[in-house]
């Protein structure tokens, strides 16, 4: 892609990237909305530069819209606001979209900069620079943990499902602590003989979960100080622990200011409610979008309070008397407690450059 002609531009111009893994690729668009010049760059912090120079030689930076801030992404947003410039993010074109103008790295960073001066992309990226960050990197890794070790359980299970006779009456009553530290301690024989084998697999399994416990002790041991740290006020509330409290963290990001109010939070979480009227029908539904693990979240905080909070209870009975049932009341205590939990995010403090 070569790069076009500069013109003196009196006013700002609008770039946007689309971006990949190994190249990101720019797009510029004076206030008019005329495409000025498309280049590549690499995604390293060499190339963050090189672009940032080439965009600015075809006049003053307005706004940056980047596609996939939260991937690969995350690193040209950074360089842009960490040099003062605006940054914006993009969502990818949508199917018709896609159908109707064709797909190739310089129409979606075109797409991306128009969608910017069209106002229909607005939305403050995470700022990824401070101790919500490293709370989020610290989370994926327990939840990786937490995937694999339940992946472990399920095959102990299965091979004493399947093992021999023998092996299968003495563990298969056993619970799962039990089973694991019983075939830990499994000193098998002859790999050829099944049940020996077998004993040598679950012997294999056992050691596998018991790291796996070993590793997520270690990772609780960090989050959980670092988490009430970060927002003392957000684990105190109600049904709020550690882990409840570290996913609607990195679901706000280091910069919660870009959440203008309690209902771009919910909405957010997923938990606003959907207008679904139609003639004399007057309703909302359920909104399944958003962020669904911090959708979960809001859901174990109603249960946690539906079953000790003596103010949900008496909120449950009231509006069952009104005739709603028991999902449309859930939905309206996510919603009250996204509420809640957008005052306590709300004045968290600034922690990013």
């Amino acid at each position: 892609m070569a790069m076009t002609t500069i013109a003196d531009q009196a006013g700002g111009v609008t770039v946007g990237i689309d971006t990949h893994g190994e190249v990101h690729v720019a797009a510029v668009l004076d206030e008019r909305g005329r495409l000025l010049g498309t280049e590549s760059f690499t995604t390293d912090s060499t190339g963050h530069r090189r672009l940032e120079r080439w965009a600015c030689q075809f006049g003053a930076i307005d706004a940056v819209g980047i596609e996939g801030t939260g991937a690969w992404g995350a690193g040209v947003a950074r360089h842009f606001t960490a040099s003062g410039h605006r940054v914006v993010e993009v969502d990818r074109p949508d199917r018709k979209t896609r159908r109707q103008r064709g797909k190739s790295d310089t129409i979606d960073a075109e797409a991306a900069a128009r969608a910017v001066q069209a106002g229909t992309a607005a939305g403050t990226p995470k700022a990824r620079t401070g101790r919500i960050e490293a709370i989020r990197a610290l989370r994926v890794a327990r939840r990786s943990a937490i995937k694999a070790r339940s992946q472990a359980a399920l095959q102990l299970h299965c091979l004493v499902s399947t093992a021999p006779d023998e092996l299968r009456d003495q563990l298969r009553t056993l619970p799962l602590a039990d089973l694991v530290a019983v075939t830990a301690r499994f000193r098998p024989g002859n790999p050829a003989d099944p049940t020996q084998a077998t004993k040598a697999a679950l012997r294999s399994i056992a050691h596998r979960y018991q790291q796996l416990t070993t590793e997520l002790e270690n990772l609780d041991a960090i989050l959980a100080p670092l988490v009430a740290e970060t927002a003392p006020n957000l684990v105190a509330l109600n049904g709020v622990g550690t882990d409840v409290a570290g996913q609607l963290l990195v679901t706000a990001g280091d910069n919660p200011d870009r959440l203008h109010n309690d209902a771009a939070f919910s909405h957010l979480c997923g938990a606003s409610p959907i207008p679904a009227s139609s003639g004399r029908t007057n309703r909302h539904r359920l909104n399944r979008g958003g962020d669904r693990a911090a959708n979960a979240a809001l859901y174990r905080i109603v249960l946690c309070r539906l079953r000790w909070d003596p103010r949900t209870r008496h909120y449950v009975e009231r509006r069952t008397k009104e005739g709603l049932t028991k999902p449309e009341i859930i939905r309206c205590l996510k919603r009250y407690i996204a509420r809640e939990i957008y005052q306590e995010l709300n004045h968290l403090p600034v922690d990013h450059p």
